[in-house]
């Protein structure tokens, strides 16, 4: 019953939340480093020595998707009684190593870690771990034997849905001797997720790429061709640009372009409007359902998004953090507690070869045109009268 009090109260504060990440509550990133780990104290005395100090390092806030991972982890602990430290790290990964040290100096009980590059942390995981400070590696997984739980989304099921939504969109299991034309976009080479999203989709997308069914135009189908630093959407943008202009601009139709986030979808959308020489619907995939990507659902630019709720995502590190300050085992009987659909997994992920980290993962769904209204039935979007979404107040 607490979390879904708590749940509740942070939908209706949000937006002030949001508002609080350029304020005291947390560093920006335009912030000195100094200035990284300032802290907002949460509650009276009483409030925060029942609960504990917690850190909370975020990549950026220059993705839509950690503003709101940050302004719901903070709104969650401070109120569930803890005292709170929130980052952001300019996805600068030594200021992030930086970031993590002054919570550490300044007396942290327990660290909340998304990582801007899963192996560039050593200094500060180890440094956790000489202090028995418990790590929570938060939607990406860190690459160091100081992690002990890890929570995210099933990463590789986000790559299986885009893929398998490809896959019936096209009907290519009726394609017969018709050949789809395809092009491929990864994301961050330093975010252990993206290789798992790119893996899914490809599994899914390479028989039929071997068969002749799909065809990349391009020739463009490793990883490290088709990944995108830091899923930048102007990089993403340009790549784009580059391919139709490289294998598109006599009029080949382009059928279907795999997106493995949101942020890079957006890239691809304005280089198909701007470039792209066919007059046919171009297939876009994405994930995450930030605001600007569900407009180009609705005008139809951009296919579909696999949404991530990190509302819900938060509410499972909240269980876990609680189970873990108060000593509980913490197995599988634990994620039927959280109240969201959520599996716990001790064999797909490793910091380390052969070390398997305990790992709670979150179901990801599908949204299309025609489903946006499971959006708004979360209480965390709004719909106006011209269709378009918007993060509810």
């Amino acid at each position: 019953m607490k979390r879904k009090v708590i749940s509740m109260l942070m939908i209706a504060a949000m937006t002030a939340s949001l508002a609080a990440c350029g304020s005291t509550t947390a560093s920006t990133d335009s912030d000195a480093s100094a200035d990284a780990a300032q802290t907002e104290e949460s509650g009276d005395a009483s409030a925060s020595a029942a609960g504990g100090k917690i850190g909370i390092s975020m990549p950026t806030q220059s993705l839509e998707r950690w503003n709101r991972d940050g302004a719901y982890l903070d709104e969650q602990f401070k109120a569930a009684g803890y005292e709170t430290v929130l980052t952001y790290s300019d996805n600068d990964s030594g200021k992030q190593v930086n970031d993590i040290q002054n919570m550490l100096a300044d007396g942290v009980d327990l660290l909340i870690v998304a990582a801007i590059d899963g192996e560039a942390l050593n200094t500060a995981m180890n440094e956790a771990a000489d202090a028995n400070i418990p790590v929570i590696a938060y939607d990406r997984l860190i690459l160091n034997d100081a992690v002990s739980y890890y929570v995210s989304f099933d990463n590789y099921t986000v790559g299986t849905l885009q893929g398998q939504f490809i896959v019936d969109q096209l009907d290519l299991d009726n394609a017969g001797d018709t050949t789809y034309n395809i092009e491929l976009t990864a994301g961050d080479p330093a975010d252990n997720n993206a290789t798992y999203f790119f893996g899914g989709a490809m599994d899914v997308l390479t028989p039929y790429i071997e068969a002749g069914t799909l065809n990349v135009v391009s020739g463009q189908t490793d990883f490290d061709t088709v990944a995108t630093a830091q899923w930048n959407t102007d990089t993403a943008l340009e790549r784009a640009q580059n391919v139709l202009s490289s294998y598109y601009a006599d009029g080949t139709q382009l059928d279907a372009w795999l997106c493995s986030n949101d942020s890079t979808a957006l890239g691809v959308s304005q280089a198909i409007t701007s470039d792209y020489a066919g007059s046919n619907t171009v297939l876009i995939t994405g994930q995450d359902g930030d605001e600007a990507n569900l407009r180009n659902i609705v005008d139809g630019i951009q296919t579909m998004t696999v949404y991530k709720n990190v509302s819900n995502e938060s509410i499972v590190t909240l269980g876990l953090v609680e189970a873990i300050m108060s000593g509980e085992t913490i197995d599988a009987s634990l994620a039927d507690t959280f109240g969201v659909e959520c599996t716990y997994d001790t064999e797909s992920y490793e910091t380390s070869e052969g070390n398997k980290c305990p790992s709670f993962l979150l179901v990801p769904n599908v949204i299309t045109k025609d489903n946006l209204q499971d959006l708004v039935d979360t209480g965390l979007y709004t719909m106006g009268d011209d269709g378009y979404l918007s993060a509810a107040n």
